[in-house]
């Protein structure tokens, strides 16, 4: 962690971190030990799991084994969207069928609900939020696309979707140049930190066994093996998201994408008047290269997006320091959108992972006959789909050990969905920073272009990246 010249604290992890500050260390693997299941990954995905095992069983023994710390990875360094977002929904459409698409966007809705209702239960105070996602069109060709996406939630069975126009957009909030917005009801603003740490406590208290500071090197058939021991049992529950490829054989698996946000000095009353933003939503646009952004409880605008794509050979970020034109490219970012912040002070700029697989699809898996489990893929809509995979991959393994039957979870469209590995080294590091410089150049040519139709170069990176 350092701090600029322009007094911006770099890394550290995360804002989120740095405001609420870093969890007590837990003991890491002491030796070979064995339990019912096995959970690779401290962040949300294998803490939820946890958690609902643990609930619907609570004889289980399981252990979670977390390399850094519960929450190090993407879990608290997000945006704080939890929202209805899930990657893949088109193309388990047309593999599946209309309808078993929309049974999945109906469970991700649903999700947002039981994300709020577990947090209260557990009296995990976590800033949420319920005030819906507003996402933005700032181009002509973004209004169209913005309308079509309307259309096409609408089709998915969103019927409480609205669409609004510029002028209804500049009731909800200021964004300059806006031409129209597109709101669902379905999100929520939250701490990331002060979540995956409620969820730690709360799976802690449920007498599941947490090792930090214990990094997984290789998963088989009944082990997951550490520097310190093996862990054997009959489930082993791959939740390890951006860092999947540290494990051995999974380097191509999914793809480390990086991500990187700033968080402002806290706004003055004079400023959120000029804005507004009363309705707290998290807020997105309709630009190729996205943004997204949170009004924070302590009154701050918290803004990410995709900075430097990727790293060469599926590495990943030490403690989240961000390059420094990164940082100056979202503090353009933030004054393009608000105006009236250009002397806004930074406070703070980090970077983490998610994971991407080569079709841009969430999945929830478990092979029967070995006993090992995964999920994610989640391409940065993880903060609710994270809990819908864990309670989906919850009843794989009562079903598969004879303690539950089907349930309207497992027979969703994302179970046991599989997909090619990413190209090799060079092919992937040119591959993903190729689509990306196009696609910042598709919204360059947008804004100065000021047509209707999106870029022509879009659709080319689309098919870079297997989207389509």
């Amino acid at each position: 962690m350092s701090t600029s010249a322009h007094g911006v604290v770099n890394g550290g992890i995360s804002f989120w971190f740095a405001d609420d500050g870093l969890p007590a260390a837990r003991e890491p693997l002491a030796s070979d030990t064995s339990a019912d299941v096995v959970i690779v990954g401290g962040g949300y995905t294998g803490l939820w799991t946890a958690y609902y095992l643990k609930k619907a069983d609570p004889a289980l023994r399981i252990t979670v084994l977390e390399q850094k710390f519960c929450g190090y990875g993407a879990s608290g360094r997000n945006g704080g969207w939890l929202y209805n977002g899930v990657a893949g929904r088109d193309r388990y459409a047309a593999l599946h069928g209309h309808e078993a698409a929309v049974r999945l966007q109906k469970a991700m809705n649903d999700t947002v609900g039981e994300v709020v209702r577990v947090a209260a239960e557990e009296h995990i105070d976590a800033d949420i939020h319920h005030g819906g996602v507003l996402e933005v069109a700032r181009t002509p060709a973004q209004l169209t696309r913005l309308k079509e996406f309307h259309a096409h939630e609408l089709a998915f069975g969103e019927d409480d979707r609205e669409l609004y126009d510029a002028r209804a957009t500049a009731e909800r909030i200021t964004v300059a140049d806006a031409v129209g917005s597109t709101w669902t009801p379905h999100g929520a603003r939250l701490h990331p930190v002060k979540l995956v740490k409620g969820l730690a406590a709360a799976v802690t208290a449920l007498g599941v066994r947490v090792h930090e500071s214990t990094p997984v090197t290789e998963i088989g058939p009944g082990r997951a093996v550490t520097p310190y021991g093996t862990v054997r049992a009959p489930y082993v529950l791959r939740c390890t998201e951006g860092f999947t490829a540290n494990i051995k054989g999974q380097r191509r698996t999914w793809l480390p994408m990086n991500s990187s946000m700033i968080a402002t000095e806290p706004l003055t009353d004079a400023q959120w008047a000029a804005i507004g933003w009363d309705g707290r939503e998290t807020l997105g646009d309709l630009a190729h290269a996205y943004m997204y952004a949170q009004r924070t409880a302590d009154g701050r605008i918290a803004l990410g997006g995709r900075g430097v794509p990727y790293r060469f050979g599926s590495r990943t970020d030490h403690d989240g320091r961000t390059q420094d034109a990164t940082v100056e490219a979202l503090r353009d970012l933030l004054v393009r959108f608000f105006p009236a912040l250009a002397g806004l002070p930074v406070a703070h700029a980090w970077s983490g992972v998610l994971g991407v697989p080569r079709d841009w699809c969430a999945t929830v898996s478990l092979d029967r006959a070995t006993g090992l489990g995964w999920a994610g893929g989640y391409v940065g809509s993880g903060v609710a789909t994270t809990n819908l995979a864990a309670r989906t991959l919850t009843d794989l393994v009562r079903l598969d050990s004879g303690e539950g039957a089907r349930t309207d979870l497992t027979r969703l469209p994302w179970v046991g969905h599989r997909v090619r590995k990413w190209e090799p080294e060079p092919l992937r590091w040119l591959g993903v920073h190729g689509m990306y410089a196009t696609y910042r150049a598709a919204d360059r040519r947008e804004s100065a272009s000021h047509r209707a139709e999106s870029s022509r170069l879009a659709r080319i990176a689309d098919r870079v990246a297997g989207r389509h």
